[in-house]
C-alpha cells in the first residue's frame, strides 16, 4: 500500500523567526504513525530547514530547480546545490511557474531529469486551467504535461511524485469534489500503467487543489489520491498537522 505523503509548499512566504516557530509546531504535533510529510521552502531558507529538521521525521525540499547543472545562469539554483543542503524533494512545473514564468512542458521535463540525476525526488505538477476544464480539455492537458516528463525520464518513473493541481482551484477557495479529483488521478495512474504497470502502482499522486483540514480526509480516502501538495494551510502548524492526521487514519 502506498504511504500517504503530505507536502507543504510555502510559496513566497516565511522568515527565519516564523519558519522556526512553524517547524517546531509541526515537529511537536507529529504522531508516531503519521503520514510522511515534508516542506518545500523558499531557497534562502533551505539551510535553515536542514539545520532544524535533520534527524527529524520531516523532510524538506525546494520549490524550483534549474535545468542546468552549473555555469553562467545568474539567479538559478542547481539540483546539486539543493542536494548539498539536504533537500529530498523539489517541486517542478508548478502552475505558477508555468503561468508566470512561461515554463513549457519540455522545460519541466528537463528540470525533472536534472533533479533525478542529483538524487532528488521531483514532485511533478500537472493541471488544467478553468478555461481548459470548461472546454473539456482536462484529460488531454494533464496527459500531455505528464507524457513530456515520462518520455524524458525513461525507466525512472517510480522515482517521481506527481501532483495534480487543478489551476482553477488554487487560492480561489474552490475545490474539485473528491470524485472529480479521483477521476483525474485515476487517469494519471492509467497513463503510468500504460508504460509500466508495476511501477504505476508505486507512484504517489498528490492532490494540489486547496486541500484543507475539512476536506483532506474525504479526498485522501479516494483510491488514487496518495496525499496532498498543500499551499496556504501549510503555513499554520495546526492546519498542516490536521491534514497529516487525515492521511494517517488506519483506513487510509
Amino acid at each position: 500500500m502506498r504511504r500517504k505523503l503530505v507536502v507543504g509548499n510555502w510559496k513566497m512566504n516565511g522568515s527565519l523567526a516564523t519558519n522556526a516557530s512553524l517547524l517546531a509546531g509541526i515537529a511537536e504535533g507529529l504522531g508516531e504513525n503519521s503520514a510522511y510529510c515534508a516542506v518545500c521552502a523558499p531557497a534562502p531558507y533551505l539551510a535553515q530547514c536542514q539545520a532544524l529538521l535533520s534527524g527529524s521525521e520531516i523532510g524538506w525540499g525546494a520549490q524550483d530547480v534549474s535545468a542546468h547543472a552549473a555555469g553562467a545562469y545568474t539567479g538559478e539554483v542547481s539540483a546539486s546545490m539543493l542536494a548539498d543542503v539536504g533537500c529530498g524533494y523539489v517541486i517542478v512545473g508548478h502552475s505558477e511557474r508555468r503561468a508566470y514564468h512561461g515554463e513549457s512542458s519540455e522545460l519541466v521535463a528537463n528540470k525533472t531529469v536534472a533533479a533525478l540525476e542529483a538524487g532528488l525526488t521531483p514532485i511533478v505538477c500537472v493541471g488544467e486551467t478553468l478555461a481548459e476544464r470548461e472546454a473539456g480539455q482536462t484529460s488531454a492537458v494533464v496527459a500531455g504535461q505528464l507524457q513530456a516528463v515520462l518520455d524524458a525520464i525513461g525507466e525512472r518513473m517510480s522515482d517521481i511524485v506527481i501532483a495534480y493541481e487543478p489551476v482553477w482551484a488554487i487560492g480561489t477557495g474552490k475545490t474539485a469534489t473528491p470524485a472529480m479529483a479521483q477521476e483525474v488521478h485515476q487517469q494519471l495512474r492509467a497513463q503510468l500503467a500504460g508504460q509500466n504497470k508495476e511501477a504505476a502502482e508505486a507512484v504517489q499522486i498528490l492532490y494540489g487543489g486547496s486541500m484543507k483540514p475539512d476536506n483532506a480526509a474525504e479526498l485522501m480516502a479516494q483510491p488514487d489520491i496518495d496525499g496532498g501538495l498543500i499551499g496556504g494551510a501549510a503555513l499554520k502548524a495546526s492546519d498542516f498537522l490536521a491534514i497529516i492526521a487525515a492521511g494517517s487514519a488506519p483506513d487510509q
